[in-house]
C-alpha cells in the first residue's frame, strides 16, 4: 500500500510566532530608533550606541516578555491536566461518559462512540482527555524556554541588519538607506512568514511593511521636533 503523506504547519505554530514577533520588532524597533535619534542630528557614534542599547534592551525584553507569557499558558495547561488526572482517579465513569459525548457530539453513533471511548482510554486515558477535551497535543503545548530564545535571537538578526547599515553608511544618506533597506526586508520577511505559515504572501508583506513605515515616520518626526541642532 502506498503511503499517503501530508505536511502540515501546526507545529510550527509557537517557535514560528516567536521568531517572526521577534524579527519583526528587531528589525522594525531597531530601524526606527537609529532613524529617529539621525533625524535629531546625532553623532555617528550616539546612534550606534543608540541602536546597540535598542538591539541589547529589546532582545531581553522580548525573551523575557515571551518566557513569562508562554510560561503563564504552560500554567494553566498543566492545572488543566493535574485536574484532568484527580477526576480519571477519583471518576472514571464519569470522565468516561464525558469522553463517550464527546465522540457523539463530533459525529460517531453511541455505540461507536462508546467503543472509541473505552480503547483510547485504555490505551492512554490521560492523553485522550488533554486532546479531545482540552485540545492539548505535544505539537501544541506551551514551551517557555523555546519560545524566549527564538524571541530573544530573531530579534537580535532583525536589529542587526540596520545596525551594521548604520556602521557603513555615510551620515547624509543613513536615513533614506534605512527606510528603503527596512522596507525591503520587511516586505521579505512579511512574505517568509506568509509562506511558513499558508498564508498568501502579498497580503502578509504588505501588512507587515506597512506598520514599519508608519513606526519610522513617527519617530524620524519626533527627531527632526526635539532633535537639537549646533
Amino acid at each position: 500500500m502506498k503511503h499517503h503523506s501530508e505536511t502540515h504547519r501546526v507545529d510550527r505554530i509557537g517557535w514560528l510566532r516567536a521568531a517572526v514577533l521577534g524579527a519583526n520588532d528587531g528589525l522594525i524597533s531597531t530601524s526606527s530608533l537609529i532613524v529617529g535619534v539621525a533625524a535629531a542630528q546625532a553623532t555617528p557614534a550616539g546612534i550606534l550606541v543608540a541602536g546597540v542599547a535598542g538591539l541589547v534592551g529589546g532582545a531581553l525584553s522580548m525573551a523575557a516578555g515571551e518566557y513569562v507569557s508562554v510560561s503563564s499558558q504552560a500554567d494553566s495547561e498543566n492545572a488543566d491536566l493535574a485536574r484532568e488526572r484527580r477526576e480519571l482517579a477519583t471518576a472514571p465513569e464519569a470522565e468516561h461518559r464525558e469522553l463517550a459525548g464527546i465522540y457523539v457530539a463530533r459525529g460517531l453513533t453511541p455505540a461507536l462512540a462508546e467503543q472509541v471511548a473505552t480503547q483510547l482510554t485504555a490505551h492512554d486515558a490521560l492523553g485522550a482527555h488533554a486532546r479531545d477535551e482540552l485540545g492539548i497535543t505535544d505539537l501544541t503545548r506551551a514551551r517557555p524556554l523555546t519560545a524566549a530564545l527564538a524571541s530573544a535571537a530573531s530579534f537580535a538578526i532583525g536589529a542587526a541588519l540596520p545596525l551594521l547599515l548604520a556602521m557603513v553608511a555615510p551620515a547624509a544618506q543613513l536615513t533614506p538607506l534605512i527606510f528603503a533597506s527596512t522596507l525591503v526586508l520587511l516586505l521579505a520577511l512579511g512574505a517568509l512568514a506568509a509562506r511558513l505559515g499558508g498564508a498568501k504572501l502579498l497580503r502578509g508583506a504588505v501588512r507587515v511593511a506597512f506598520w514599519g513605515v508608519i513606526a519610522m515616520a513617527a519617530t524620524g518626526l519626533v527627531g527632526h521636533l526635539f532633535g537639537v541642532r549646533a
